[in-house]
C-alpha cells in the first residue's frame, strides 16, 4: 500500500471546503425548500465524512510487502575489503604463492621441535596415547599400522607440511584392504630385517600414539654399500633433504635396482606399489607409526 499524496489531499480538502462555503453562502441569500434543505445537509455530512477520511488516509503507514520467490538468493554484496583483488590468472597465482608462504612462516614459527633419538632419528608425535598405556622397548612384538609417506614441497624439515601415501597397512588405503583396521603390521623391535628408524623411534612410544618418523635413506631401505652411501644423510656429497621438488644437484645418482634393500621391513605388497617405492627409497621419507598392541 502506497502513502496518499499530501498534495493530493489537500486539493481535496481545499475544494470541499470552498464548495461547503459557496453553498451556505447562496443558502443564506435565498430560501429553499424542505427537500432542498435536505440535500444541502446530506452534501454537508458526506463532505465532512470525505474530509475525515482523507486526513485518517494520510495517517496510515503502509504495511511491508512480502513475496514468495522461487529461486536461490542473490549473493550478499561484498564490502570494499572482500573484493578480487587479481585482476588476471598471474596475479592471482602470485596472491596464492604468497598466502601459503605467509603461512609456512607462521607454521615454522609455532613449530614444536622434533625429538630425536640417540641414533639420531629424528620424530614427532601426533596423537598421545592414554595415560598408563605401556610403552614400547626393546625386544618387545610390536602391531603396528603405517604410513610411507614421501614428502610434499612445503615439508621443509622432513617432518610436517604435505606428505604423499608410498605404500600403507592397516588404513584400507590399498587394493587388498577393504576397510581400515583390517591389517596390521608385525614385527619385534630390534630385528635387523627392519628399516633401523622404525626400530629406533618405536622405542619409548606408548600404545594407542601416533608418531611421524623421519626416514633417511640410510636408516630406510637402501642398501649399505659405498656405491650406495651418497644421498641424504649418508657420507657422500648429498644433501641434507631430497624430494620430487627439491633436487639436490651435488646428490650422488645411484642405480635403482643396484641399491634398493627389498628385504628390509616393511616392504609394499603389491607390484604398483613396489613400484612406486622403487622411485622414491633414495629420498627422504617419513614413516607415520600407530601402535596398536604390545607383546
Amino acid at each position: 500500500m502506497k502513502l496518499i499524496n499530501p498534495i493530493i489531499v489537500s486539493s481535496l480538502l481545499a475544494s470541499a471546503s470552498a464548495f461547503t462555503v459557496r453553498i451556505t453562502q447562496q443558502r443564506s441569500k435565498i430560501s429553499l425548500n424542505a427537500e432542498e434543505q435536505t440535500r444541502l445537509s446530506f452534501l454537508q455530512s458526506a463532505t465532512a465524512a470525505a474530509s475525515a477520511a482523507c486526513l485518517t488516509l494520510s495517517t496510515i503507514q503502509p504495511l511491508p510487502a512480502n513475496a514468495l520467490v522461487k529461486g536461490n538468493a542473490p549473493p550478499p554484496k561484498k564490502g570494499p575489503s572482500e573484493e578480487r583483488k587479481c585482476r588476471n590468472v598471474e596475479e592471482c597465482q602470485e596472491m596464492a604463492e604468497n598466502l601459503a608462504s605467509k603461512a609456512d612462516e607462521e607454521a615454522r614459527a609455532n613449530m614444536v621441535p622434533a625429538s630425536v633419538t640417540s641414533r639420531g632419528t629424528r620424530y614427532r608425535v601426533l596423537a598421545d596415547a592414554k595415560e598408563g598405556s605401556p610403552v614400547a622397548k626393546m625386544g618387545d612384538q610390536a602391531n603396528i599400522y603405517y604410513k610411507v609417506l614421501k614428502l610434499g614441497k612445503r615439508s621443509y624439515d622432513g617432518l610436517s607440511g604435505e606428505a604423499t601415501v608410498v605404500f600403507s597397512t592397516g588404513y584400507g588405503l590399498e587394493d587388498d584392504e577393504d576397510k581400515a583396521g583390517v591389517k596390521s603390521f608385525s614385527f619385534t623391535i630390534g630385528d635387523n630385517q627392519i628399516v633401523a628408524a622404525l626400530n629406533d623411534a618405536i622405542q619409548g612410544q606408548a600404545v594407542g600414539s601416533i608418531r611421524r618418523i623421519a626416514v633417511t635413506p640410510q636408516m630406510g631401505w637402501e642398501k649399505a654399500t659405498r656405491e650406495c652411501d651418497g644421498g641424504p644423510g649418508g657420507s657422500g656429497s648429498g644433501g641434507e633433504l631430497k624430494t620430487d621438488y627439491v633436487v639436490v644437484p651435488t646428490a650422488t645418482m645411484v642405480a635403482t635396482e643396484i641399491c634398493f634393500d627389498k628385504t628390509k621391513f616393511p616392504f609394499p605388497s603389491t607390484y604398483a606399489e613396489q613400484r612406486r617405492m622403487a622411485q622414491r627409497f633414495d629420498q627422504s621419507l617419513i614413516l607415520e607409526v600407530e601402535l596398536v598392541s604390545l607383546n
